[in-house]
């Protein structure tokens, strides 16, 4: 339910604010006025896009604000789900600055603007002109017939059903394709996997491989050089370690004469224990060298298909070859086994489609089930409303599966006697399209939570009796929703609850639009006017206070 409404520097609104009664409102005021602009700019509430075309004053921004008590609508999970506190009396707020920014906020958190949409189906209804147009298409109708069925379980295991068959086409189709590129690709792949596969790649061996060949590609120089440094160091009258040896004990002579010298003698052994170690060391490497062509070549041979397969495919190293090598191998390996991925693939979707299938029929059922009670309590509202001779027909042609299930539904209509029900876009008037709906929306009332519904000259095409048949029915609507309704006949505008009237203020240097609560003789004023025009004469009066106390 909206408690209150504020609008600023929008359109020819300069400011402006209203309470609207729990129950029936009337809006009324002459053409122009700003009784629509009132509607754009709840709109805009409800998530409808603007542009700085809007703003009265270029120099500052819109500001439009909706205090709604929503305790009652199990609005809960919503705004759980949307990461938004939830407050019994909640505030939306949209603000449009001169610079064309948009900004929509709930309870003062910013939100994206489908956020606001999704809030506002369950916060408010407004019929416009473009109702006229949406209730000839199929969507539309669908949704009324759902909502009359009441089929939300039905609906909700379709959507259910719908979604796991979409999952699985979706994972068959993208199977079927990635087959057709690696069946394409498949003998490419094979031949490159079993080009990597023959080398069987070990990790860190090319550096191995690199010292090895190092290593015997200078194995003559590298053992002359090793036996004519331990010929330097072991020779038996000038090899280093003999003259070395001499000079040890030379300085164990010293360590006899004065303590002091002792830490030179330590020093000393451990220098000629590490030159024999490197001594042993190099015997032991001269040792393993061998001069061995064959060896050289083979090593040789196997680099040089290493390096081939790196420039090849753009790689730097044995590891980054071998990562290769398992990806080509699930490649090789999907290709080989494609035709059971996609039979299990293909079951599942057939599964699916079958489960599909059955929600769909008892969807489908359902509908069809409320076919003749919708249609015939429509025929029976319409005959209230003046249309006495009003037909009403549902039809239903299977489809393909939807997201709104296997139906195509078509509401025929016929507002003359004799004359066959028709598609409803091709047979009925303006007048006749507003009764429709109101009947549509009556009816709607107590199948949806609507807090607020807003009709806007929903009374367009009709006068007398019928008028007054369409109040009462508003107010019926009212016991349980908040209605708003903007009228121009004073037999509609009689019955609110609340009366509010918008006029124009040309006080100023710019005409701005402005919006009262009318009570006592300014209410009893403004339906003379709207019966006798701008100087209301007696009769006008008395048929005013009449109208308002029926």
């Amino acid at each position: 339910m909206l408690k209150s409404l504020t609008i600023t520097n929008y359109a020819l609104i300069q400011s402006l604010e209203m309470e609207p009664n729990i129950s029936l409102n009337m809006i009324t005021g002459e053409t122009g006025a700003g009784k629509s602009i009132m509607l754009g700019a709840v709109g805009l509430l409800l998530g409808n896009r603007a542009d700085t075309k809007a703003l009265l004053d270029m120099d500052k921004k819109c500001v439009v604000e909706g205090n709604f008590s929503i305790q009652n609508y199990g609005l809960e999970d919503f705004f759980k789900k949307e990461d938004l506190d939830f407050e019994k009396e909640s505030i939306i707020r949209r603000e449009i600055s001169p610079s064309g920014k948009s900004r929509a906020f709930i309870n003062d958190t910013p939100v994206k603007l489908e956020t606001l949409k999704d809030l506002g189906k369950f916060l408010m209804d407004i019929h416009s002109q473009h109702d006229n147009l949406q209730i000839g298409e199929g969507e539309y109708q669908l949704g009324l017939v759902d909502a009359f069925s009441k089929s939300i379980i039905e609906k909700s295991a379709y959507n259910a059903a719908f979604k796991i068959f979409q999952e699985k086409k979706k994972a068959l189709d993208k199977l079927s394709h990635e087959a057709l590129e690696l069946k394409k690709e498949a003998d490419f792949n094979k031949f490159q996997l079993e080009e990597l596969s023959g080398l069987r790649l070990v990790e860190s061996e090319q550096e191995e491989l690199e010292n090895e060949q190092e290593i015997l590609e200078n194995a003559e120089d590298i053992k002359s050089k090793i036996q004519e440094i331990l010929s330097q160091l072991e020779n038996e009258e000038f090899g280093g370690l003999k003259t070395l040896a001499l000079a040890n004990q030379g300085i164990l002579q010293l360590t006899r004469f004065a303590h002091k010298f002792e830490p030179y003698g330590e020093r000393f052994k451990s220098v000629l224990i590490e030159l024999k170690d490197i001594a042993a060391s190099l015997e032991a490497e001269d040792a393993l060298i061998e001069v061995d062509f064959e060896k050289l070549e083979t090593i040789r041979e196997r680099l040089s298909k290493i390096y081939h397969l790196q420039q090849k495919h753009g790689i730097d190293s044995v590891e980054g070859l071998m990562v290769l090598e398992r990806e080509l191998a699930d490649k090789v390996f999907q290709v080989e086994n494609l035709d059971d991925a996609l039979e299990k693939l293909q079951i599942e979707k057939n599964l699916a489609e079958k489960d599909l299938l059955e929600k769909g029929d008892l969807l489908s059922k359902r509908r069809i089930a409320s076919f003749q009670p919708f249609s015939k309590e429509l025929s029976s509202l319409l005959h209230q409303l003046g249309m006495e001779n009003a037909q009403i027909e549902f039809t239903n042609e299977k489809t393909q599966p939807t997201k709104n299930g296997l139906d195509k539904i078509d509401i025929l209509f016929s507002a003359n006697k004799g004359v066959k029900p028709q598609v409803l876009k091709q047979v009925a008037s303006g007048g006749e399209f507003s009764r429709l709906i109101f009947a549509i929306k009556y009816i709607m009332a107590d199948k949806m939570a609507l807090p607020t519904l807003i009709f806007d000259e929903i009374d367009t095409g009709v006068s007398g009796e019928v008028a007054l048949q369409m109040v009462r029915m508003m107010q019926e609507i009212a016991k349980k929703h908040q209605v708003i309704c903007i009228s121009h006949l004073p037999q509609v505008a009689a019955k609110g609850d609340q009366h509010y009237f918008v006029y124009k203020d040309s006080s100023s240097e710019k005409t701005i639009s402005k919006i009262k609560l009318l009570q006592g003789e300014e209410r009893i004023l403004e339906i003379a006017k709207m019966i006798a025009g701008e100087k209301p004469s007696n009769t006008a009066f008395e048929s005013a206070r009449e109208l308002l106390e029926r």
